[in-house]
């Protein structure tokens, strides 16, 4: 089999203002416990340019919170060590000098080094994966949605809870999110993505519907709509391969409920 020719790129978040955030989140906790100043470098500040790290550690070993760069090539599983989750940015930067990788088989997409140059910053929506673009789009949707939803639901209290019950039945059954949408994150590296996706899409909708006046019972079902509704999206290429495959989708998006979900273009 021909190996690809695409080249590698390599990716680094930082929060929203550039700076890097620790490696290490629970020994980023504990020194800051003891009132110690984690170093950190400003991405943003240093487009072009090349930029060593401020306090290396042991090589290639977390000894320090922030002891070496740490780089993703599958951006899709690059929130899974950002300490505050999203929002993010993400950089483009490129390795220098001696590089490692502790993770071994098991982290191949992970790099770490003590040197690297900033080629630049690119659309901070791939750390969701190839779909991020539409994932944002809808997480920007859920407010809005999670209040239909809720106010339908108001509105035929009965028929909405049996058409739910119905629906989340399948889901269960099917294990549309537990294992279609989660096993095929994690073969296409988006396992970090779909997780974060998940969180914000459950604590959006559950925000939304209860502000909304939506009893628990409807607010627990708005909110797993919500989540099935990003996994659906994000994993839109990836669950579609034969009728039941479309299916599960299906379900994924909410396409037997009442407002039925936005299909992606």
């Amino acid at each position: 089999m021909a190996r690809s020719t695409r080249p590698v790129v390599h990716y680094m978040a930082t929060r929203p203002d550039g700076t890097i955030p620790p490696t290490d989140t629970y020994l980023a906790r504990y020194h800051r416990g003891q009132g110690e100043t984690i170093p950190t470098v400003n991405l943003a500040d240093h487009i072009g340019q090349v930029v060593h790290h401020p306090s290396p550690g042991r090589k290639w070993y977390t000894d320090k919170p922030f002891g070496y760069f740490h780089m993703y090539t599958r951006p899709g599983e690059i929130l899974e060590r950002i300490e505050d989750g999203w929002p993010m940015r993400l950089f483009v930067v490129e390795p220098l000098g001696e590089t490692g990788n502790w993770g071994g088989d098991n982290y191949p997409y992970w790099l770490m080094s003590q040197q690297i140059r900033v080629v630049g910053e690119t659309d901070a929506w791939k750390a969701f994966g190839h779909r991020g673009a539409q994932v944002l789009e809808v997480l920007a949707q859920l407010p809005d949605l999670a209040r239909q939803w809720a106010e339908a639901w108001a509105a035929d209290p009965e028929g909405a809870d049996r058409t739910y019950q119905v629906w989340q039945e399948r889901v269960d059954r099917t294990r549309a999110l537990t294992s279609w949408a989660s096993c095929r994150a994690e073969y296409s590296r988006r396992e970090a993505g779909l997780r974060e996706a998940d969180r914000l899409a459950g604590d959006a909708a559950a925000q939304a519907a209860t502000a909304a006046g939506a009893s628990p019972h409807a607010v627990a079902l708005i909110r797993l709509r919500a989540r099935c509704l990003v996994a659906g999206q994000l994993m839109f290429d990836r669950i579609r391969s034969d009728e039941y495959e479309q299916s599960v989708r299906g379900l994924l998006l909410g396409a037997a409920l009442d407002n039925p979900a936005p299909v992606p273009a």
